[in-house]
């Protein structure tokens, strides 16, 4: 009953409304705040107006006027599917003028297989001329705003390109673990590299990388292949294994070395192979067979294994064997 007496009030309100002139112009000022966008709604979705309306005295509003919180709105005599929820109201006074705060929350009780236009209402507010000796009441509509009603479902096929708005924004999606991802993945990679340049590197510029061994091996990169030059090389091996050690090193006290140095344990068979050599130089010259590229890539691969043992890397294996003279 309370319900059919609402709606009554509000239909005869409406037809009384009808009959009233419009305010004139200059006397009413209007500043509306609408949604931020004006598609995507669908069933049970609120849309605030925020509406500051200033108007002029002798006028006033009859704020038995307002509209009615829980009204159905109707179009044409047809229910349009927007109720409005809630009402907020505030008023400033001041010498001239009354400033009114009307904040208007409408909810969406319609919805339809596709997406279909629809309105919030245009609302009428009665002002009263109090100056008049008659007290004459005029009307003052606050415009509609138009919007469109979404499905909760898709019906049929959709194109996605065809069915785009600037008002949803782009279409994003979640980033952040592969974000985590790709630093982790940066972090490990930077590392490696380090690592490999650490391991290859022939420049002196980064911790225990200027040692007596990686000198010496930029030297034997340099060497001139010849008999000369193979005794430079060796003599430069000799002294980066004096200056390790801190004394002569020979092959008789090389297990002394071995316990001092540990990391060099990993190449003890290369380092007799050394000592063999170097004796074979100096001491046992067979002008029969001289000494080829052979010997020289395994002298070079030697001396890499001893820069990795004074750097703490475990060394690789010589990928080519020297033959005893």
């Amino acid at each position: 009953m309370t319900l059919s007496i609402g709606l009554l009030s509000g239909h005869v309100y409406a037809l009384e409304t009808d009959f009233l002139p419009d305010v004139k112009d200059g006397v009413v000022s209007i500043n509306i705040k609408e949604p931020e966008r004006d598609v995507g709604y669908t069933v049970g979705d609120i849309l605030t107006r925020n509406i500051t309306i200033t108007i002029k005295k002798p006028y006033v509003l009859v704020e038995e006027s307002l509209p009615i919180v829980g009204y159905e709105r109707r179009y044409k005599g047809q229910l349009i599917g927007i109720d409005l929820a809630k009402l907020d109201y505030s008023k400033e006074s001041a010498k001239e003028a009354n400033t009114h705060h009307i904040s208007l929350s409408y909810q969406v009780f319609t919805n339809n297989v596709v997406a279909k236009p629809a309105a919030l209402p245009g609302e009428y507010l009665r002002l009263l001329d109090t100056s008049s000796k008659d007290r004459k009441v005029y009307r003052y509509r606050i415009p509609s705003w138009n919007f469109s009603i979404s499905p909760i479902s898709v019906f049929g096929q959709v194109k996605v390109e065809s069915d785009m708005s600037g008002y949803r924004g782009p279409l994003l999606l979640d980033a952040s673990p592969l974000k985590v991802r790709l630093n982790v993945l940066l972090t490990v990679l930077a590392i490696a590299l380090v690592a490999l340049l650490y391991m290859l590197g022939k420049h002196t510029w980064l911790p225990r990388m200027g040692g007596p061994f990686a000198k010496a091996y930029r030297s034997i990169a340099k060497s001139t292949h010849n008999a000369e030059g193979l005794q430079q090389a060796v003599n430069r091996l000799h002294d980066a294994l004096n200056t390790s050690a801190g004394y002569s090193l020979f092959s008789n006290n090389l297990s002394a070395f071995l316990l001092k140095k540990p990391a060099f344990q990993h190449i003890q068979a290369e380092l007799a192979q050394f000592f063999d050599l170097s004796r074979q130089v100096f001491f046992e010259p067979n002008p029969n067979k001289s000494l080829g590229e052979q010997e020289w890539a395994w002298l070079a691969q030697f001396c890499k294994q001893c820069r990795d043992c004074e750097r703490g890397l475990i060394p690789d294996s010589v990928s080519t064997s020297r033959k005893a003279a």
